[in-house]
């Protein structure tokens, strides 16, 4: 019964996506329907075939040998805080992306990167047969990042129509950012949260083309040489137009990092404080009351679709609701002890994990539309800041649908 609950669940969250399109005589059907079916043989190879085991398995250890080489230079600096009974969240989770983000700058700087997104891009325009474009920055934010992938891609925005400007910033709703990855792996199921990451991103192109359908000519269907601006936003080269010095963009790598880390651990002391604040408001009118239960219950008939018994999709849906107006890492705080004991179900441990793996919250738009006004025109950034209620939909829904297609092949 629940596995049929599920497949429903998906249906309608598909159908929302449709019921809310700007255009629905302009949806291309037949691309969305190569692209659920191309996303659910993905999420069915990595969680229920045994090589795409191996390959999520194996990934899993890359990232988990990545944070155990981080904690080598941890403990150099901070030797009583590596190796002990219980690291806290700043050592465990946030110290291994001073590490890992310069790693994956370094392979921008030499070109590997750069190379392996525009190879993955092109298949995926390919198989899905979207724009070669925005098939790119698909897979350019799973790599960079959101605000990143919008800042090296600042002169293809500059020059595309603003309709597809306004389908990149509801893509940005729903990436994560590799770097940032071995955090997450750190805390949830890693082979679910390396699941998510490609489910996601097909989900992004499947989403768009449902609420922003937009017809792109074969004249329009290009990818714009990135390089000057672009490049120099990318730290790539300098302002000069020649390449910067390997250790002096390795430095700023680093100190960029380093402002990473402190931004996040800014947003979960803040967040996790404001939270407790309100419950305490809301505990003085009725010891019932919180900030949980509120969104548990307008999350609720989401989180039942995802085939979960009563009393697990109430607490599904406070998790959800939480990671909505907070972030991803409030809730892996609050589950990372239990979420791989008996607490929880395989199928919970599953579409939660995958759907908590986005940056699908309200702080996230508030950055894309700081991102948009830096790079566009007033034109453009006026149709974007008109439409943020379609790119929270956007990001929720991804999560939802990701969510959904994963639980159905892990019970």
């Amino acid at each position: 019964m629940y596995l049929a609950i599920n497949i429903i669940g998906l249906i309608i969250f598909l159908a929302i996506g449709w019921i809310f399109s700007k255009d629905k005589s302009a949806i291309n059907w037949r691309a969305v329907g190569i692209m659920v079916v191309f996303n659910l043989f993905l999420a069915w190879f990595l969680t229920s075939f045994p090589i795409g085991r191996i390959i999520v398995k194996g990934a899993a250890a890359g990232f988990d040998a990545l944070v155990q080489v981080a904690y080598k230079g941890i403990s150099f600096a901070f030797a009583n805080m590596v190796d002990v009974k219980s690291m806290d969240f700043f050592f465990s989770v946030l110290m291994p992306i001073l590490l890992i983000v310069p790693l994956f700058d370094i392979l921008t700087y030499i070109g590997v990167l750069p190379w392996f997104i525009k190879l993955i891009g092109r298949g995926l325009s390919w198989v899905t047969g979207q724009p070669k474009f925005e098939s790119f920055f698909a897979v350019e934010m799973m790599f960079l990042g959101n605000t990143e992938a919008l800042a090296v891609s600042s002169l293809q925005l500059k020059q595309m129509k603003k309709e597809r400007t306004l389908t990149l910033a509801m893509m940005s709703m729903s990436c994560v950012t590799a770097s940032i990855i071995g955090s997450y792996t750190s805390m949830m199921p890693a082979q679910f949260i390396l699941t998510a990451v490609p489910v996601n991103v097909v989900n992004a192109l499947i989403v768009t083309t449902m609420l922003n359908p937009v017809t792109v000519t074969k004249e329009e269907d290009t990818i714009a040489t990135m390089h000057s601006e672009a490049a120099v936003e990318s730290g790539d080269v300098n302002a000069s137009g020649k390449r910067e010095p390997f250790f002096s963009f390795l430095g700023d790598s680093i100190l960029g990092a380093g402002k990473l880390i402190l931004i996040i651990c800014a947003n979960v002391i803040a967040f996790v404080a404001l939270a407790a604040l309100v419950d305490k408001v809301l505990g003085s009118f009725n010891s019932w009351l919180s900030l949980e239960h509120i969104l548990g219950i307008i999350m609720f008939p989401f989180a039942w679709l995802m085939g979960l018994p009563v009393n697990d999709a109430f607490r599904f849906a406070q998790y959800m609701g939480t990671k909505l107006v907070t972030n991803e890492f409030v809730v892996m705080g609050e589950v990372t002890k239990t979420i791989k004991t008996a607490a929880f179900s395989n199928h919970f441990r599953a579409v939660l994990t995958v759907f908590v793996t986005s940056f699908a919250n309200f702080s996230t738009v508030g950055m894309i539309i700081g991102c948009f006004k830096g790079i566009v025109n007033k034109e453009k950034n006026e149709l974007i800041s008109k439409n943020v209620g379609y790119m929270l939909l956007s990001g929720i829904l991804v999560s939802l649908l990701s969510a959904a297609m994963v639980g159905i092949f892990v019970w």
